[in-house]
């Protein structure tokens, strides 16, 4: 990992993720979250604040990346819930199945180098009766945001930590076994349309 991935890339991401209306959306699904959690791209921890300490009994933090674990380290050694971090990546989860009761994942599914077998993973881990929530931008229903967003993105990968922006993010969680039982969408406000498009909501393993 280079000095840009490690040193400069964390701050970037932790401000651009921390914007106004992307705090909005995490303020509105993370409280969802019940039970044993395990947060797929953990990051800097900006859902932490979120999470309703009553439902919450543990919470398993994933986070891969070296730069965002020195912010999650300190972040964990703070709160007042009980959290694990997990440094290592969604594709190869170590924890056991039926091990949890909710999966969170906002704003990762767009930089997982392979998002179909972290969510294989998670469903994995799923308890029965255990459910996926999330929030992510990506590929937007308009022609035109989508040809921007097909220009953009290859320059946007590398200077975003991999983040892709043209992926469809319920065709991904259906692909996986999920079956999604409440989605919402929309432009984000104050984002440029090819990355504020936003899904969020909730599904639960496919029978």
């Amino acid at each position: 990992m280079g000095f840009y991935d490690r040193f400069i890339l964390p701050p970037l991401i932790n401000m651009a993720c921390g914007a106004s209306p992307i705090a909005h959306q995490r303020a509105k699904l993370t409280p969802l979250a019940t039970g044993v959690v395990l947060e797929l791209g953990f990051g800097s921890g900006l859902n932490l604040p979120y999470y309703d300490r009553a439902k919450v009994t543990r919470l398993y933090a994933l986070e891969p990346s070296p730069g965002m674990l020195v912010r999650a380290r300190k972040l964990a050694a703070a709160t007042d819930l009980p959290v694990e971090i997990l440094p290592e990546t969604a594709e190869a989860l170590s924890l056991g199945a039926g091990s949890v009761d909710t999966v969170l994942v906002t704003y990762s599914l767009c930089t997982i180098p392979d998002p179909s077998a972290a969510l294989e993973a998670a469903r994995r881990v799923l308890k029965p009766g255990g459910g996926l929530l999330f929030c992510e931008h990506g590929r937007a229903p308009d022609e035109a945001v989508r040809r921007t967003q097909a220009r953009v993105e290859p320059i946007w990968k590398r200077i975003a930590g991999g983040c892709h922006l043209t992926r469809d993010i319920p065709a991904l969680i259906q692909g996986a076994g999920f079956q999604i039982d409440r989605l919402e969408t929309m432009y984000l406000p104050s984002s440029p349309g090819w990355a504020g498009y936003n899904y969020w909501g909730a599904a639960r393993p496919g029978v």
